[in-house]
């Protein structure tokens, strides 16, 4: 960044603020940000917005949690990710597993992941929207992407068997992640 001049909306020290009416900062409450990332037409594609909507059944809106179908990503994205303090992203992910295999990657392994797989068919990838938030210092500070093994990438709305069956797994996982977090683990 040249100079030391801030861009609007961005955070320098790591907690989010809103302004009061008397132009002041007050800190704005941890939200967690759980971004299910897929196709809903091309089979396993379409784990995350399902694995995001069986949360959401589950535990329908908790206080600092935030659900949000991302589709196919697109930098529309990058509002609501700059706005988390924590972020959960949930994709079909080729990991060279047996499909249905569903692996948890945070922080900095998570960022090598997305780099190392970077391979993206979408309008901007997972890593470009990180990246943007790297640049605006507003990147969530605790974040995971939650990968689950696709067993066929093709035409169609469900999921192959394996990974219908991943799902309750991969809930099961970001319930987890989001106690521990939440505990300051």
């Amino acid at each position: 960044m040249v100079g030391s001049r801030r861009l609007p909306g961005t955070r320098t020290d790591r907690r989010a603020t809103i302004p009061t009416s008397r132009g002041e900062e007050t800190p704005l409450q941890a939200t967690t940000l759980i971004l299910g990332l897929g196709n809903t037409l091309l089979s396993d594609e379409a784990v995350g917005p399902r694995v995001v909507e069986q949360l959401r059944q589950e535990a329908p809106a908790r206080e600092g949690i935030r659900y949000l179908d991302g589709g196919t990503l697109s930098f529309t994205l990058a509002e609501p990710i700059a706005a988390a303090t924590r972020l959960i992203a949930v994709d079909a992910a080729r990991l060279g597993e047996p499909p249905g295999t569903v692996r948890v990657f945070e922080g900095e392994t998570m960022d090598h992941q997305l780099r190392a797989h970077a391979k993206s068919v979408h309008e901007v990838s997972l890593a470009d929207l990180l990246d943007m938030a790297r640049l605006t210092d507003s990147l969530p500070s605790r974040r995971a992407l939650v990968g689950i093994e696709p067993a066929k990438i093709d035409w169609g709305e469900c999921l192959s068997p394996p990974v219908a069956a991943a799902v309750g797994e991969a809930t099961a996982r970001i319930r987890a992640l989001i106690e521990r977090w939440q505990d300051g683990g």
